[in-house]
């Protein structure tokens, strides 16, 4: 931080707007005064297409978050944060970040005081990475105290204030000082986060691509297929740079559905992930478009890999930092890698069937990352071949219900379609896309890159090939 004053502090007297002269958490969004969504009918095979509205259910205060859609969000490094508040609900909105999954290793502490507190504490105590304090002072008080401050904090400190006055003149001269980043209510965990990540990103590899999971409830419902056909439509459809990564080590089908025959699989990044930089993960990638990659899954009961589980988590961050839009086909087990790679996504999707196991199944995943990810959207429901002849099967609007979710879409059983494109080696998009099922898995691509799906034009070759 800086002592210079580049300005004198009787130029900030005139009046500007005083965020706190209202109450600033007047958008805060108690859990049971938000609406449930209306459940889709039982005899639908696809939800209505508009984003439907989600319940949110959290143990704690909750800071309604926007829907952007767009882009992932980094995790924070190792660093230590020390907060100086002045208001009760700041500090509420703290603990709501600290809890966050984006988190990742860095610390946060939480005094009272404002800036007074934070001067008498830098003066006994070492400077933390980054110093978040708020003042509801005027322009010329909170500069004042600044400049105290600054004799106590070293100079790579980062300093991110939570002030009163909204006004342009007075951020730039706390950025004169030193000031990283100035910020006033009302604002959410979010925002709050992101401003952190903004502070500390990698200035060599600040991207960071939107990490989609898929996992079946059970065995056999359909989740492969339903990531691979995702996948397509991202790439394909709404236009968008994607990588599908097959997990499923030994038995994944994404080779097969896309019809390829690599050399080299992810096993080969997962095998030696100190070596898979960017240039190699390239390498290895296999392309099924100009638009979508894929890191293919051995698909071999030949030999036993004992992957750690930080090789899986390293192989996905560098594959991320390339690409826009990642999809991972997730096996259907529970291990610790797993679990942190579905906190870790930005969207989490459960398939399942309307039968009971799923139920139970489905809810499991949804209460656990629900706990684990509470400023993130709840993960999104596919009911997969709904409507089998002959098959009991629990309604929609009850497995909904029950399962504390409302479904994004609905697929209906249809073999013949699912085998024709698995058979060819196609997408079902490819196959037929005017079919309910590619029209409800165009939707949801839809829903993750808010963008409109393109119109499909079908070629005189592909015609006569049958394509």
């Amino acid at each position: 931080m800086s002592s210079e004053k580049p300005l004198h502090e009787s130029d900030f007297e005139s009046d500007f707007e005083d965020v706190f002269a209202d109450d600033p958490m007047a958008d805060l969004v108690l859990p049971k005064e938000e609406p449930a969504a209306d459940m889709a009918g039982e005899s639908s095979v696809m939800v209505d297409l508009e984003t439907p509205t989600r319940e949110v259910e959290y143990d704690q205060p909750v800071f309604t978050a926007p829907e952007d859609g767009l882009g992932g969000d980094s995790v924070l490094p190792a660093i230590s944060i020390q907060v100086f508040y002045e208001r009760d609900e700041t500090r509420l909105l703290m603990e709501v970040c600290e809890r966050d999954r984006r988190m990742g290793r860095a610390t946060i502490e939480a005094h009272s005081g404002g800036i007074a507190g934070a001067i008498e504490y830098m003066s006994q105590n070492p400077t933390p990475n980054l110093l978040i304090i708020e003042s509801t002072a005027r322009s010329a008080q909170l500069l004042s105290e600044i400049d105290m401050l600054a004799e106590h904090c070293d100079e790579t400190v980062k300093v991110m204030v939570i002030g009163a006055i909204n006004d342009i003149a007075l951020y730039r001269q706390l950025v004169s000082r030193g000031v990283s980043e100035y910020v006033v209510p009302p604002f959410q965990p979010l925002q709050i986060l992101r401003t952190i990540s903004g502070l500390f990103a990698d200035p060599d590899a600040p991207f960071v691509g939107k990490q989609i999971s898929v996992v079946g409830a059970k065995g056999g419902v359909g989740a492969s297929t339903i990531a691979h056909n995702l996948a397509w439509a991202l790439a394909e459809n709404t236009k968008v740079n994607t990588t599908l990564v097959d997990l499923d080590l030994s038995f994944g089908t994404t080779a097969l559905d896309f019809n390829q025959e690599p050399t080299q699989t992810v096993a080969d990044a997962l095998l030696q992930p100190e070596r898979a930089d960017d240039a190699v993960i390239e390498r290895l990638l296999a392309k099924a478009s100009d638009r979508l990659s894929l890191f293919t899954a051995p698909a071999s009961i030949g030999q036993i890999m004992d992957i750690p589980d930080e090789s899986y988590i390293s192989v996905i961050e560098v594959v991320r930092r390339n690409v826009p839009f990642l999809v991972l086909d997730l096996p259907h087990v529970w291990s610790r890698w797993v679990q942190r790679t579905l906190v870790a996504s930005d969207e989490v999707i459960i398939v399942c069937q309307p039968d009971l196991a799923s139920l139970r199944n489905g809810k499991n995943y949804i209460d656990q990352l629900k706990a684990a990810r509470p400023n993130d959207n709840p993960p999104r429901l596919i009911i997969n071949m709904s409507g089998v002849p002959k098959r009991p099967e629990i309604p929609v609007k009850d497995f909904g219900a029950a399962i504390g979710v409302e479904p994004e879409v609905i697929l209906p059983f249809e073999p013949e379609l699912f085998g024709t494109a698995a058979n060819n080696g196609q997408m079902i998009s490819e196959t037929d896309a005017a079919s309910r099922s590619a029209q409800a898995i165009d939707h949801m691509a839809s829903l993750l890159t808010g963008r409109a799906v393109a119109a499909q034009q079908k070629s005189f070759f592909k015609k006569l090939l049958g394509k």
